[in-house]
């Protein structure tokens, strides 16, 4: 077989094997001297491309690759934003998003079309390319993991804003240089955009949750996701704007929907970060063009001039931002380096406008809207601009996340953080484990231990491979979120002694099993194995009912007894229920006390989506039902009976449940039984 090897290289295997090795190896190698790896990848994309040494052309599978890549930065934006803090302090994002959009456009104006002699429309389509900007260091903030942090999401919410502003302006401008601006086209155009995103952020959640309760699988839970991103896009184009709006608006509407620490999150990560995001990135670098830089005094004045109005828009930006709303200097930064980068929305822009023709001159030539000194001025602004951005975005971050790592509030500690999940039935593994990594601290724990019991009377080989089978599965689901699972397979002459045993043996602090599934009218609504655990086993144990997958619950019910703030074992089990609180970012109601309210305002941290209601009375368990709904999950703590908490009625919230709420899913707390052995210690 014949390869041809005339460059720019065409065989797609040789391509690709390229590209995937500029991946792999462009990042570890400028990191040795300090350089960011997004512009590794872009100065990689430079030598490769057209204008280096033209070993790849920027074809259409680069740019199908990379617009992926594009739409994936945004998407990833919308979905990791924090919704509550977005709507708390939505003003913020409001007040950045007009300094972000009208500092530079106001520049640019006032530059290109007084001082050099551009036309109204061009330097306003030039000026609108200066507003916008692309999230291209967001990769960066996801990977140090402070994505949630107030600078972040004002800049992500910022973006939105400015964004659609500028491909708004470009929109018009386009219409107005064809003539086509009438009233028609502003109607149409409301309309579709009003149209657009009411589909978006209205039904495609609706659609989503109905998806994810019917399908478990994960590969189509991935592609499902993809789809919802790129019909999004795509009803973006039709409205009239571009499809970067339509990605990010995706992600807010399925942000709820794919909590962090899932294993869907995990794949959509991992494949953006590997893949999609390194083309979008090499795609960018061989669009560069750097030898536009010695093509001539004029071609080098509006580089410059271009690159200094880029630069000092987005740091005026970040500069008013810091000062009107008290962020810190660090936050500035990271708002300047994340809002600096000049690269989709720029790209669409100076295109769109060098591809009108408004004339031609007697010679003949094309009189374009925005001419070949400003193309190929953007393409070094963007190169310029996405450098500065990388350092100023790699340095502020890494100072963010060392202040939130010394300021984090350390829960004490007990005993270890260790934590195991009963592999029981194969129905109710991936929702245990689900449950289990959702409401640990993935910062401080990515362990769990797996056990499954065999017992004397079951010891048969078919038997024995199925709970090897069950625990391989256990194994692969724990890993599919980033968490290590170990399994244990053990021997036992009944399953009671032989988890609590585990326990002891793994020092075990947390233990979630399923709920105990009848089998005859005479049984307990716990069954024999969990009421012994209750009695024999000190760790905490949680025990779940799942009737549908926990990220399509809407809405989160915590009920807290009289005096249970007062257990040792308190702010173990609160910590990791306030951890679904912050992960799915949905409604949580807690229902205490006045003293437990008290105590838990003064103690922790707020929590946006946490609301707080007073309730004294187990008694009244039942008037809480009216918050119930079928997307609801009931979580109640209650306390073994040695326990300060205990209460008699405690007894009557298991028969409510097993009557009232078949339908509904329900966790149920048992707090780790510290008080027996402290008082045991001191008498």
């Amino acid at each position: 077989m014949h390869i041809d090897f005339t460059l720019p290289l065409e065989n797609p295997v040789l391509v690709f094997v390229i590209i995937l090795f500029i991946i792999l190896f462009a990042p570890i190698i400028l990191n040795k001297i300090k350089i960011p790896p997004i512009i590794g990848l872009i100065i990689a994309g430079v030598i490769i491309g057209p204008n280096g040494l033209n070993l790849l052309a920027r074809n259409s599978s680069i740019v199908l690759f990379g617009t992926v890549g594009l739409l994936y930065i945004m998407f990833l934006a919308g979905l990791e934003i924090d919704l509550n803090e977005f709507k708390k302090n939505k003003f913020k994002s409001i007040g950045f998003g007009a300094y972000t959009f009208f500092i530079p456009m106001v520049l640019g104006v006032v530059v290109f079309y007084f001082l050099l002699d551009y036309s109204l429309i061009s330097s306003t389509l030039i000026a609108s390319m200066f507003a916008s900007h692309t999230l291209l260091t967001y990769p960066m903030v996801s990977k140090l993991g402070i994505s949630k942090n107030l600078a972040v999401n004002t800049t992500v919410g910022g973006t939105m804003i400015t964004d659609t502003a500028a491909l708004l302006v470009l929109a018009i401008i386009a219409g107005s240089a064809t003539g086509e601006i009438d009233g028609a086209f502003w109607i149409r155009l409301t309309v579709s955009i009003i149209v657009f995103a009411s589909i978006v952020l209205f039904v495609f959640p609706v659609l989503s949750r109905w998806f994810f309760k019917q399908n478990s699988d994960s590969i189509s839970q991935y592609i499902f996701v993809l789809g919802i991103v790129f019909l999004s896009s795509f009803l973006a184009l039709l409205a009239g704007i571009e499809a970067i709006i339509g990605a990010f608006l995706a992600g807010l509407a399925l942000n709820r929907l794919i909590p962090h620490t899932s294993p869907l999150m995990n794949r959509i990560e991992f494949v953006g970060n590997a893949l999609f995001i390194p083309f979008f990135l090499i795609g960018v670098g061989m669009l560069i063009d750097y030898k536009v830089l010695f093509s001539g005094y004029e071609a080098l004045i509006i580089t410059a001039t271009m690159t200094i109005i880029a630069l000092a828009g987005k740091y005026l930006a970040a500069y008013f931002t810091q000062k009107t709303f008290n962020f810190s200097k660090d936050q500035r930064m990271l708002i300047f380096g994340l809002s600096n980068s000049q690269a989709a929305a720029t790209l669409a822009a100076v295109l769109i406008g060098y591809n009108i023709i408004l004339g031609q001159t007697d010679s003949g030539e094309p009189i374009r809207l925005l001419d070949e000194n400003i193309l190929n001025g953007t393409i070094v602004m963007i190169l310029i601009t996405c450098t500065i951005s990388s350092f100023a975005t790699q340095k502020s971050a890494l100072s963010i996340a060392k202040e939130d790592l010394k300021n984090s509030p350390q829960e004490e500690s007990l005993e270890s953080e260790n934590t195991l999940v009963g592999l029981a039935n194969e129905t109710t593994v991936e929702s245990l484990i689900q449950l289990a990594i959702t409401t640990i601290d993935k910062k401080r724990n990515k362990e769990i231990f797996g056990l499954h019991i065999i017992t004397s009377d079951k010891e048969s080989p078919e038997a024995i491979n199925k709970a090897s089978i069950l625990v391989k599965n256990a194994e692969k689901f724990a890993a599919s979120a980033d968490f290590k699972l170990y399994p244990l397979i053990r021997y036992d002459s009944d399953i009671a002694s032989g988890i609590i045993n585990t326990v002891k043996e793994k020092n075990i602090r947390h233990f979630y099993i399923g709920l105990h599934e009848k089998s005859s009218l005479m049984d307990s609504f716990f069954g024999n194995l969990t009421t012994e655990l209750l009695a024999r086993s000190d760790s905490t144990i949680y025990i779940h009912k799942s009737l549908q997958p926990i990220n399509t619950i809407k809405k989160f019910v915590l009920i807290i007894p009289a005096n249970a703030e007062l257990e040792l074992g308190f702010n173990d089990w609160y910590s990791r229920i306030m951890q679904i609180a912050i992960t799915s970012g949905n409604k949580f109601e807690i229902y205490a006390n006045l003293q437990a309210i008290e105590y838990l305002q003064k103690q922790k941290k707020p929590i946006a989506n946490v609301n707080f209601n007073e309730f004294d009375n187990l008694d009244d368990f039942l008037v809480i039902s009216k918050e119930i709904t079928a997307d609801t999950m009931l979580i109640v703590n209650l306390s073994r009976k040695d326990a300060i908490s205990y209460q008699a009625s405690m007894d009557k919230v298991c028969s409510y449940l097993n009557k009232y709420f078949k339908y509904t899913s329900f966790m149920l707390v048992y707090a780790n039984n510290f008080n027996k052995a402290a008082i045991e210690k001191i008498f």
